[in-house]
């Protein structure tokens, strides 16, 4: 086994552990908040309309709704309309008939109560960040990410946070007494998507899924009633929030979670020749499993962006010692034979980790967010596309060799654009909930693979748009024999039988809770919970 190299720069270490060569890194692309898409089957934003309950009512009078708020509402024509109707995923487009910026809960309960009186559509947003849009719709935008406020309950493993606080944020106030949740690496992200569907971060083997850590949460339903929602107080809506998706049930406004102290902290990357894939690849997947619950690491294969030829790494974060990682990885790197063309292993500190984590090294937390919604925000948003399945055990040698090159192709087929084959690390903690403890349902697996194109261009060529898009479903036909299922967070409007994919067994109890707490469907989008037939 080579030695560990020393400590060194850590910029330089960024460049190698971060994001995925050559387009967008892979673990920003964490799942958003599901709520609302342009269903032909909802009613218009505008015009006359007909209610769940019958009565006909006329279009919205947007000037009364602002009155009712305490916050702001925007609408087309506003100075700041363009940019407050943006998404995280800059090939989307969003032109919603207004966007309520709420400050209270009292404010999202207005606005579902007025929505549903005019018969309007609704979404809710916190961080904007759902793959396929959702977070918008032709009508109004329900926005919390001004309900962002993080406390910690004095002497308790518990914080209460806002539905609209943002990841880094999170992260960087309860770091500084001395706690974690875990939760995903896209900074930018708002909580209340991420725990709603799930939540995969790089202390999920230690501590498990976001959503495992809500002990409660608040959520206005289409009643507009404010319910405090736990494993004694609608417990049945309880279960359904924790993995059961974003904009399904209601809207939620805030969350109690179990925290965690934070523990010593160790990162760690490896590097080999593109030709090593199929080994390491293998080795990976048959390692992952037996590795200990506080290690969690992925393993990226990532398109060149040219013909022929791909970038290899393992990386990853071990919440323990050096010496205790540097053990974990020692199955690993003997299965593989062949040493690394680069190893780091060292610690961090926990917040800085959570910023390299973040593509944020060098940056302030205040930095460490998009311009378009705080001031002093540094990054941008990205361009991509992306599917996801589950993987529960290694592949046969025809399958890893069909997954090289699935990412060779990328380059050959679609040349000039980022992207590749990633692979998280589940168990551990994740794989100690039931399946049908919570309503995320992905228990018995050991590892998701994300497959994403990143697009060099805000505004793509139709043709790579095409290509991209082609790569994608050859890509998932090429899991198909091998995989199950897909993250609800990494919503794909493309997916076949997404209900199933998604929820699996969990899906007829989902529709049952649906029925029970939004009726009329007032809370639909393309790929929402449906209700059961009868």
């Amino acid at each position: 086994m080579p030695p560990i190299e020393p400590a060194m720069d850590r910029r330089s270490f960024l460049r190698r552990a971060g994001v995925v060569a050559g387009g967008v890194g892979v673990t920003a692309l964490v799942g958003g908040l599901a709520a609302c898409s342009t269903s032909p089957s909802h009613p218009n934003a505008g015009g006359t309309t007909t209610t769940a309950t019958g009565s006909t009512v006329g279009p919205p009078q947007w000037n009364v709704l602002a009155g009712m708020l305490s916050g702001t509402l925007v609408v087309p024509g506003d100075a700041s309309y363009s940019n407050d109707a943006l998404l995280y995923n800059e090939v989307l487009t969003s032109q919603p008939a207004a966007i309520a910026y709420c400050t209270t809960t009292a404010d999202v309960q207005r606005c579902v109560a007025y929505a549903r009186a005019h018969g309007v559509q609704l979404a809710a947003r916190s961080g904007g960040h759902s793959y396929a849009g959702y977070s918008s719709c032709p009508g109004l935008v329900v926005d919390v990410s001004s309900l962002n406020e993080v406390s910690v309950e004095p002497g308790m493993q518990l914080a209460t946070v806002g539905a609209g606080a943002q990841l880094i944020d999170i992260y960087s106030q309860l770091g500084s007494s001395g706690l974690l949740l875990p939760g995903g690496s896209c900074p930018t992200v708002g909580i209340a998507g991420l725990a709603l569907g799930g939540g995969i971060g790089v202390f999920g083997r230690a501590y498990g899924m976001t959503c495992d850590n809500i002990a409660s949460l608040q959520i206005v339903t289409s009643d507009g009633s404010l319910r405090r929602c736990s494993a004694t107080s609608d417990s049945d809506l309880y279960w359904g929030s924790r993995g059961g998706g974003g904009g399904n049930f209601g809207i939620a406004t805030s969350f109690t979670f179990t925290v965690h102290p934070i523990p010593s902290v160790t990162l760690f990357t490896l590097e080999w020749p593109w030709g090593e894939a199929a080994t390491v690849l293998d080795a990976w997947l048959r390692w992952i499993p037996t590795a200990p619950n506080e290690l969690w690491a992925n393993c990226q294969l990532a398109s060149n962006g040219t013909a022929g030829g791909g970038f290899l790494k393992v990386t990853g974060v071990f919440a323990g010692s050096t010496s205790a990682c540097s053990s974990a990885l020692g199955p690993l790197l003997a299965a593989v034979g062949v040493t690394p063309t680069f190893r780091f292993v060292g610690p961090e500190d926990y917040l800085r980790a959570m910023m390299i984590e973040a593509g944020c090294e060098g940056l302030t937390v205040g930095q460490c967010h998009l311009p378009t919604l705080n001031a002093g925000g540094t990054l941008s948003r990205s361009a991509y596309s992306a599917k996801s399945t589950y993987v529960s055990k290694a592949f046969p040698a025809a399958g890893t060799a069909a997954m090289i090159d699935a990412v060779v192709a990328l380059g050959n087929d679609v040349p000039g654009v980022g992207g590749g084959i990633t692979f998280d690390s589940y168990g551990g903690a994740i794989s100690q909930v039931g399946v049908t403890d919570t309503a995320f349902v992905h228990r018995n697996v050991i590892a998701c693979a994300q497959y994403s194109v990143a697009y060099a261009s805000t505004s793509p060529s139709p043709a790579i748009v095409a290509g991209a898009r082609s790569w994608l479903d050859q890509t998932q036909s090429t899991f198909a024999p091998y995989a199950q299922g897909s993250y609800q967070n990494y919503i794909d409007p493309t997916l076949p039988n997404w209900a199933q994919a998604y929820y699996g067994v969990n899906l007829p109890r989902l529709m049952r809770v649906k029925k029970s707490y939004d009726p009329d469907a007032v809370f639909r989008f393309a790929q929402s919970i449906p209700l059961p037939a009868n």
